[in-house]
């Protein structure tokens, strides 16, 4: 089978990999949007399906609720490192909003929402080590530290290892060594890294540290300095992982403009026991892997809203914490209807937008909405999700005038119409199209009568990937209120095009 990178042109970061027997699981970052930690399955490593999530919400307090000005904006969940041990599946993060560490467990990774222990104290980026029975977390930033869990993961073994292991150099180095990944292979101990120095390519790069002991010396060597052509990008941070006949790969990624961090795969030899990655120091951009393809469903997906009951596919995930009543498919069969309930400032402080990810090169989204159910002060539509967002929709003003108005973040950090036109029917459908396709990171606003014959409306939104929100673009399905609560628009037919 063919293999040809990136394996998903899709916000997928911060990898960590597990195989039992010959299936692959993977879970990623998702930072605020719920439910989150998702869970990809693949049996080739290189078509993934979404198959669950590790956690519906994290906490339901202010900061994840979008309340009294609070956000998980830039944190929540991320860099999670995922392990198979004693029969039970374990994903353990930091959440730097609330000061803790999750560690989830269950025994069955295909199913969401796993029981938890949480940990108050920071392990910043860590890994799972389980060595001799004993398991340990390898974290820290620049200075990487070891600590020893108890038995059944619930926490800090009193009197277990609890020290610095080493400290990865400064001098010229933008970002000291992070994103752990720790294995024992071979009779070594194995530490990948990020690392981004000042001198020399000024990039990215993966670092690897190895001992025979596990607190012993540690050797370190650059293993990978390569952005495939790619604005300097170096491709970094992920995981490595053995197949059932014993050949090893890795999967990294690589920040990629507003579409966000996407991931490589690349074949793994060893040398001297030193993994090497890439072929001749370089990511591959197509290369043969001798494992059968494997029917592995989208992870973007077009949407007819039409169910029985309110219960959302595996693909959408909600802006923060959703108001599980303000939202359904039964009120309105066939369709979405999002119901407000408490006011909102702006698109990043309303609550129950609906998303899902953009994917490169291009591609399109499109909805039909109605809006009989709008009441003054309503803002309903289609948005793309960052800090510099932008959306297309329909607004009710004081007088119970309708209006067809993009919206974007202006210069100064409020929201602003940038174009309105008077609307008099019920019915609308509306379209963003996201061109990532040679760095252009352009995104288009349309609207139709019809769904057939556009009207491009408001000037291009020029996308940027910005740390306030530290995603990729997503598109989002949103209805929120300035003035009266209570209101509700109703969706249906959500389209997913992957656009020339």
């Amino acid at each position: 089978m063919k293999i040809q990178n990136p394996i998903i042109w899709a916000d997928m970061p911060d990898p960590d990999i597990i195989r039992v027997d010959d299936t692959f699981y993977m879970v990623s970052t998702t930072m605020f949007v719920m439910p989150g930690a998702p869970i990809l399955k693949s049996k080739d490593l290189y078509h993934w399906e979404l198959v669950s999530y590790v956690f519906n919400t994290i906490e339901d307090n202010e900061i994840y609720q979008l309340k009294n000005g609070k956000n998980a904006y830039g944190k929540g969940q991320w860099a999670t490192s995922l392990k198979f041990y004693n029969g039970l599946y374990y994903a353990c993060f930091v959440c730097h909003d609330m000061q803790k560490t999750y560690i989830y467990y269950t025994d069955n990774i295909e199913k969401s929402g796993w029981e938890r222990y949480v940990i108050n104290d920071v392990f910043h980026d860590m890994s799972f080590l389980f060595d001799d029975g004993r398991p340990y977390l390898i974290y820290g930033n620049g200075d990487i530290k070891i600590v020893e869990l108890k038995d059944d993961l619930s926490g800090v073994k009193e009197g277990g290892i609890n020290q610095l292991l080493f400290s990865t150099p400064s001098e010229n180095i933008m970002l000291r060594c992070e994103g752990c990944r720790a294995y024992k292979i071979y009779g070594y101990y194995y530490l990948l890294f990020i690392e981004w120095p000042n001198d020399g390519n000024c990039r990215r790069r993966v670092v690897c540290y190895r001992a025979k002991d596990l607190l012993g010396e540690y050797e370190r060597k650059i293993l990978l300095d390569d952005d495939m052509g790619y604005q300097n990008q170096g491709i970094a941070q992920g995981a490595l992982i053995d197949t059932p006949d014993g050949e090893w790969y890795s999967i990294l990624f690589q920040d990629h403009g507003a579409v966000g961090r996407i991931p490589y795969l690349l074949p793994v030899s060893w040398k001297d026991c030193w993994p090497e990655l890439g072929i001749s120091g370089k990511v591959p951009e197509e290369f043969e892997i001798p494992l059968k393809e494997y029917a592995a469903k989208p992870l973007i997906t077009s949407y007819s809203f039409n169910h029985k009951e309110n219960k959302l596919d595996l693909r959408w995930e909600w802006n923060h914490n959703p108001q599980e009543h303000c939202w359904s498919f039964t009120e309105n069969p066939g369709y979405l209807r999002l119901r407000t309930q408490s006011l909102a400032k702006n698109l990043l402080t309303a609550r129950n937008t609906l998303t899902q990810r953009t994917s490169g090169p291009k591609c399109g989204f499109s909805v039909e909405l109605k809006t009989e159910g709008m009441k003054a002060g309503d803002y309903a539509g289609l948005m793309a999700l960052q800090g510099n967002y932008g959306a297309i929709g329909i607004s009710v003003d004081e007088n119970n005038l309708k209006r067809i108005v993009v919206s974007k973040k202006g210069s100064d950090g409020r929201q602003k119409e940038e174009e309105y036109r008077p609307f008099m029917d019920n019915s609308i459908f509306l379209k963003i199209e996201f061109d990532f396709q040679n760095s252009r990171d352009i995104a288009e606003f349309y609207y139709s009568q019809d769904g057939i014959n556009w009207v491009k409306f408001g000037s291009d939104l020029h996308m940027t990937y910005t740390l306030d929100l530290f995603i990729g673009y997503r598109v989002g399905i949103f209805c929120y209120s300035l003035k009266t609560a209570g209101g509700f628009a109703d969706f249906r037919n959500f389209i997913y095009e992957q656009l020339l």
